[in-house]
Formats: structure tokens, sequence, C-alpha cells
């Protein structure tokens, strides 16, 4: 390998590395952004069943409330959940794409 080939790859290897970093950047203010929207949902929603649950007239009133709000509550975590993960998946896809280039030329080198 030549000295000039060593300087390609090192540049090359360089830019793929800063391109990742603004990948994971961009990925990681997505997932931040995600979180804190959910937190914010789930807050809102804690806060109106417990106003629910404290007009409640019978027993069985409040039970439906916490009935229903853990039913909401179980089915949005899920949701968020799968949409965290389908977002870690895109990062990780994303962030292995500027160095497919380089471990290919490192196989070749080998």
């Amino acid at each position: 390998m030549t000295t000039e080939q060593i300087q390609k790859f090192g540049k090359e290897s360089i830019e793929s590395a800063l391109s990742s970093l603004g990948t994971w950047s961009k990925s990681a203010q997505a997932i931040a952004t995600e979180v804190v929207d959910y937190s914010k949902k789930s807050i809102e929603g804690s806060a109106a069943a417990w106003e629910r649950l404290l007009g409640a007239k019978s027993l069985d009133k409040a039970m439906e409330v916490q009935s229903e709000y853990l039913k909401s509550s179980y089915e949005d975590f899920v949701a968020e959940a799968t949409k965290l993960s389908e977002l870690y998946v895109d990062f990780a896809k994303e962030a292995y794409k500027p160095f497919e280039g380089v471990l290919a030329k490192v196989s070749v080198i080998k």
C-alpha cells in the first residue's frame, strides 16, 4: 500500500466518522424529542385521570376510570416503545452507512 493510498484511506475514514457523528446527533435529537413528547403526554394523561378519579361519585365509577387509564397508559407505552425501537434501528442503519465503503476497502486491502 502506498503512502498516497494510506492518506486517502485516512481521509475517507475521517469523513465517514464525521458523517456518522452528524447522523448520531440528528438521531439522538429525534429520540430525545420523542421521549420528551411522550413524557408530557403521559403526565397530562395522568393528571386528567386523577381529575376524573376525584370526581367519581361511586366506587364503580372510580374503578372504571382507573381501568380506562391503565388500559390507555399501557397502549400508549407499547406504541411509544415501538416508535422508539424503530428510531434506534433507523439510527443504527444510518450510522453504519458511512462506514460501508471503508469496510469494503479494508477487506479488499487484506
